[in-house]
């Protein structure tokens, strides 16, 4: 099971090879988890089961077991285990929450002995388990809108990069609400950047990006990549409208999660 094989998913998503409904599990039912129930079903997929911060039981109930999926938008602190809980029902996860340890669960689970592999493209990472199920897509940002602007973000740093008079900082706003600070999009906005050329402009003392954070309001989410020099200043912007972007980029990877199952059974 590879990555790569979302291309292959999504080419026959688009061409209506995914016919049937998704039966979902939304773990998390903020703000987040309201809008995605929303969008689901819209999309002609049944909600089966709804864990908030004071239902951990629903873990082991029959409803819960019977997801194909597991939506995943909660809190840094609380994440990884509900992760953990949904593996354990057997059920996959789409994970949106940033500002936790991805690599940390993966360690603890190779601990315990089972051997999952791993699977980066991008800003997504893919948790195959030993039988070649897909357990987990984790992204810093589902939205489509930003992954087109991760895409401008290294493609700019790869041109700008030849001219080292500039150098790029990151500014990011979010609503107060939001715990992670600097925002996962915002990290791998700098990731990415470094990825290009590091030591950034063949300057040794630049070996990172400042990220500047805040929490204002109910801002759904802006980030900007300042590139600045002597003579002028350069600048892309991503501006979210509101919550829906991301919640219906968490549902497409859903769908392209149970569609990679179903084609592969």
């Amino acid at each position: 099971m590879c990555i790569c094989n979302f291309c292959r998913i999504f080419a026959r998503f688009l061409c209506g090879y995914y016919l049937s409904s998704m039966k979902i599990a939304l773990i998390g039912y903020g703000k987040m988890g309201h809008m995605i129930e929303q969008i689901a079903l819209l999309r002609g997929h049944n909600i089966v089961c709804v864990i908030d911060k004071d239902d951990q039981y629903k873990f082991n109930s029959d409803e819960f077991k019977s997801a194909d999926v597991a939506i995943e938008f909660s809190t840094p602190l609380t994440a990884e285990q509900n992760i953990r809980n949904a593996w354990a029902a057997g059920v996959p996860v789409v994970c949106g929450t940033t500002g936790w340890d991805a690599q940390a669960l993966i360690v603890e689970s190779r601990k315990s002995g089972q051997s999952p592999k791993v699977e980066r493209a991008g800003n997504k990472t893919m948790v195959v388990d030993e039988n070649g199920k897909v357990m987990l897509i984790w992204s810093s940002n589902f939205s489509v809108g930003v992954n087109i602007f991760f895409d401008l973000n290294k493609w700019l740093a790869e041109v700008i990069r030849h001219y080292p008079q500039y150098k790029p900082h990151i500014y990011e706003e979010h609503h107060i609400h939001k715990l992670d600070k600097p925002s996962g999009t915002a990290k791998t906005l700098r990731n990415d950047i470094l990825s290009v050329a590091a030591p950034l402009n063949g300057d040794a003392s630049l070996n990172d990006v400042p990220i500047e954070s805040v929490r204002e309001g109910e801002i759904p989410g802006n980030h900007s990549v300042i590139w600045d020099s002597p003579e002028d200043t350069i600048v892309i912007t991503h501006m979210a409208k509101g919550r829906e972007g991301f919640a219906l980029g968490a549902v497409l990877a859903a769908e392209k999660l149970t569609a990679l199952e179903r084609i592969d059974e």
